[in-house]
């Protein structure tokens, strides 16, 4: 299974989650013969294969789970990474205002740990595609099993390679710049984007959002905005409902723009030559 396929029973091969009551989750993927140990006790696989989702199920000790089709929230937050990964507060955000969708091809750079390119990946489809750049071997190797693990790296496109040197592709209809001067690849950023496509940046400083404020303007950006994403849980305890005690506030200050192509107002150059 991956993340775009709906059948209403857990089929050998899917990923699952296993939700306890205490709401630790464990994510596996069924196998014949396999077993899944806890620390409250051990669940066959096949013991699940077959079972609708959403089916009460109980480990060897009588500790109760719940069989789950995972969420991309899930997926994303146990991505394997060498770096942090990108949190959903701030993917879900980025996918809805720069409008990616079923049949785009997307940019990113650089990849990291897969977190971003997992959701990019679901979005467009399997009409879309996504070219991911990054210029570690080692980051791009665990990004490349990170979305083998979900069954959607067929949409994506991995590229070794710095970014200085420009993107190969043209009129792509949106681009993420992930890296830690972004303001030094706005040039080739808006070579590959269509015009009036869709720019996205991340960066974790005010200092960074002003340098790249100043590029995307030098480069005929528009529309430009900036903002951060907070996000907060409240304890679904009917008798007593408040926040929950921790909260993960800022993660890093997004930015959007769209390409523009600047023409003299009609007769201002009229006026001039008179």
């Amino acid at each position: 299974m991956t993340l775009t396929s709906y059948q209403s029973h857990a089929q050998a091969g899917d990923l699952a989650q296993l939700l306890s009551t205490s709401h630790r989750f464990f994510l596996v993927r069924l196998t014949p013969g396999q077993a899944l140990h806890t620390h409250k006790g051990v669940i066959q696989h096949d013991d699940l294969i077959g079972l609708p989702w959403g089916t009460q199920v109980y480990s060897h000790l009588g500790e109760s789970f719940y069989l789950l089709r995972p969420s991309l929230a899930d997926l994303i937050k146990e991505t394997r990474r060498n770096t942090q990964i990108m949190f959903p507060k701030d993917i879900g955000f980025i996918l809805v205002s720069m409008s990616i969708g079923p049949g785009q091809t997307v940019l990113e750079a650089g990849t990291g740990s897969g977190a971003l390119t997992t959701a990019l990946a679901f979005a467009v489809g399997p009409q879309g595609r996504v070219i991911s750049y990054e210029r570690r071997p080692e980051m791009q190797r665990l990004a490349q099993k990170n979305l083998r693990r979900v069954g959607l790296d067929e949409r994506v496109t991995f590229k070794l390679r710095d970014i200085a040197q420009g993107f190969d592709e043209q009129e792509v209809d949106a681009l993420f710049l992930d890296v830690p001067t972004p303001e030094d690849y706005i040039a080739q950023a808006r070579a590959a984007l269509k015009p009036g496509g869709f720019f996205g940046s991340l960066v974790p400083t005010t200092n960074q959002v002003s340098r790249l404020v100043e590029a995307l303007q030098a480069h005929d950006f528009a529309f430009i905005e900036v903002c951060e994403t907070l996000l907060r849980y409240y304890k679904p305890v009917p008798e007593r409902l408040r926040p929950t005690d921790r909260m993960v506030a800022h993660t890093g200050y997004l930015i959007f723009a769209r390409p523009v192509t600047p023409t003299p107002r009609p007769g201002l150059a009229e006026q001039e030559d008179g």
